[in-house]
């Protein structure tokens, strides 16, 4: 038994025995909730959780699935979507190392959680780290932290999503994905340009066009079809701020 329930790879899913067990060498150990730990606290969360890689396409959690595992991002990009009436899918949210998945003290996901890129995780029962957290509290307070901070971004993309020209949301996802990969200037993008439109609520047209008059504008080069280059950033955090 895993943390109350039995977790078992899916295809393409895998436990990783080669990766670090030590929370003290993890490589997001210090921006991700457990970075106020104390030693005896990391060794504790760190008997709870495994270490998981995903291939690219590959669902954790399903909408409107029993939430049964938490985790920390620690390499790799994964989606939040959810399918619309319809049968569409819409993306919701992007998620980036460090950041925290799953739904602590909650039944049901609210959306799937699926790896846009090669990803590797470190995952937890949700009953034992609900239990955890409720124990330490420097955890629940990160939590709340996080939350806070997801609310945040949430109205502002509600913001660029309202009132933002197509170009000011292409510029403005950009510069996110920049900031979120690690600030350089060269971005192997994880999104396709459908991917996209549906996070920016466009048509794949529009992405590209815009994508296109920013590149024709100088301010970008786009040397591949997942290419990415910012030339100009001022220019671009102009565009984006509209």
């Amino acid at each position: 038994m895993y943390n109350d329930v039995q977790l078992t790879a899916l295809p393409g899913e895998r436990f990783d025995r080669t990766m670090p067990d030590s929370c003290e060498s993890c490589e997001i150990r210090r921006t991700a909730i457990c970075c106020s730990l104390d030693s005896a606290g990391l060794s504790a969360l760190g008997r709870l959780g495994r270490k998981m890689r995903l291939n690219a396409g590959q669902t954790l959690v399903w909408e409107g699935d029993e939430s049964v595992v938490v985790g920390n991002v620690l390499s790799g990009m994964l989606k939040l979507s959810t399918v619309t009436g319809d049968g569409r899918e819409q993306i919701v949210g992007i998620v980036y190392p460090s950041d925290f998945i799953g739904r602590p003290f909650g039944k049901d996901s609210q959306h799937s959680v699926t790896a846009l890129t090669d990803a590797s995780l470190c995952v937890f029962g949700r009953g034992a780290f609900d239990r955890f957290a409720r124990e330490h509290e420097a955890v629940g307070h990160a939590l709340l932290q996080r939350t806070l901070t997801e609310l945040d971004r949430a109205r502002h993309w509600m913001l660029l999503l309202g009132r933002k020209s197509a170009c000011e949301r292409v510029a403005s996802l950009i510069l996110e994905m920049a900031e979120r990969m690690g600030g350089g200037r060269d971005l192997v993008l994880p999104l396709s340009r459908q991917q996209m439109a549906d996070v920016l609520g466009l048509t794949i047209e529009t992405v590209s066009r815009s994508l296109t008059k920013l590149k024709q504008s100088g301010i970008i080069s786009l040397p591949g079809p997942r290419l990415l280059s910012i030339a100009h950033p001022e220019k671009l955090e102009r565009i984006a701020a509209g």
